[in-house]
């Protein structure tokens, strides 16, 4: 609680641009400044400008073949069930007191976003518990759930004395462990869930100690441990499809995209076979990132304009989107990892991230990488893509040298 009350102060201190001085850009616009009309010196900035376009990722640019040259591609079930597609070159955007005042590449493609899309995804958390479907956080989700009847049309076609003794339903907290579980438990990746969904076991995602071993061990208790774990987070997915009753990406649309004049060109999906029956309609659950495919794809723009609404603590433009109080439980660490709160809000307060930046800063990260910096004390968000992941601190130092 003491960690809550001093992060919800810390960006409370951080908001002290009023509102009305503050810009929004509208649908299909961003306004763009000379750097130098903001103070920024504009030599280093455009060294860090060359810098992001010399540092590029090496992985192949079609991301299948890359998961496959990956340790994902290794895994048990490992397969991608979701849609990939070749990825653009490196691309990112300079937001500096609202205005944009540096750009490279191609902002305007549509391309996966990887994890990234796992802090869409805990923003439909909030959203649930600001309608009122979910009354806390800290609740058993297990009391939530319903049986989830899974679209299978070629279990449909079969004999049916082929599978007399199959369940046709499946409980996702059905097990002593999974009850357990509370809904903010899945949002920090510390829940330990057991079980297998869309044909993915939760021991099949990063068995770094050995399939074997993590097959095993016991289940760690919920809270407790830390493991970033896709299985466990489309999970999340498919909850909040059964307390929302309509497709994730009806709610983001009508919450959040719209409302922040977000492009027309963003998807988010889920896998090949990742449906329900719900309702009496076949809706897709939505994958929480790209790990086997699927998840969320977008331009560089509509990134800039997502880390921009929690840049302004979930306000736009005078309409609070998302409620100041999750953005701060989504920047509020636990012992479990000290540099995660919700996902994927990577802290920096220890500055393992970004050395050279403040600690109040966070980032929504995914593979590629894709990095949204959200800056409150710099008044800064930069979103870059494809960039080597080892590189992301050293081109955030060089914006941040410029500004001073």
């Amino acid at each position: 609680m003491k960690i809550f009350l001093t992060t919800l102060l810390t960006f409370l201190f951080l908001s002290q641009i009023t509102v009305a001085q503050q810009y929004f850009p509208p649908k299909g616009d961003w306004k763009k400044v000379k750097p130098s009309e903001l103070g920024i010196n504009e030599s280093k900035l455009n060294e860090a400008l060359e810098f992001a376009k010399a540092h590029e990722s090496t992985a192949n640019p079609n991301l299948k073949v890359a998961h496959y040259e990956s340790a994902f591609g290794r895994e048990p079930f490992g397969y991608p069930v979701g849609p990939m597609k070749i990825r653009g070159s490196a691309t990112g955007l300079i937001i500096y007191k609202g205005m944009v005042v540096g750009e490279w590449g191609d902002p305007a493609r549509v391309d996966l976003t990887f994890s990234v899309a796992k802090s869409f995804l805990s923003t439909t958390a909030g959203l649930a518990i600001e309608a009122g479907l979910i009354k806390d956080e800290m609740d058993l989700v297990y009391p939530y759930m319903a049986p989830i009847y899974p679209y299978d049309p070629v279990k449909a076609m079969m004999n049916k004395s082929d599978h007399l003794f199959e369940e046709d339903v499946f409980e996702l907290f059905d097990t002593e462990h999974n009850r357990k579980i509370r809904w903010d438990d899945l949002l920090r990746q510390t829940s330990d869930w057991e079980g297998t969904l869309w044909g993915k076991p939760d021991w099949g995602d990063r068995p770094s100690e050995g399939v074997k071993q993590k097959r095993e061990r016991p289940q760690n208790e919920p809270g407790s441990a830390y493991e970033y774990n896709d299985t466990r987070v489309n999970v999340l997915a498919l909850a909040l499809l059964n307390v929302w009753r309509k497709p994730l990406p009806q709610v983001l649309k009508s919450e959040i995209m719209d409302p922040i004049g977000a492009s027309d060109t963003w998807r988010w999906t889920g896998y090949e076979n990742s449906f329900v029956i719900l309702d009496g309609q076949i809706i897709q659950s939505v994958s929480g990132g790209s790990h086997w495919g699927g998840g969320m794809m977008l331009s560089a723009w509509d990134q800039a304009r997502f880390g921009y609404l929690t840049l302004r603590n979930g306000n736009w433009d005078g309409k609070q989107l998302i409620a100041e109080n999750w953005i701060a439980k989504s920047r509020t660490p636990t012992p479990a990892n000290p540099g995660y709160g919700f996902m994927n809000y990577f802290l920096n307060e220890d500055l393992k991230e970004i050395p050279d930046g403040p600690k109040s800063a966070f980032l929504h990260i995914g593979a590629g990488t894709n990095m949204i910096y959200v800056d409150q004390e710099n008044d800064l968000v930069i979103v870059a893509r494809w960039i080597p992941n080892s590189d992301k601190a050293e081109l955030v130092r060089l914006i941040l040298e410029s500004l001073k």
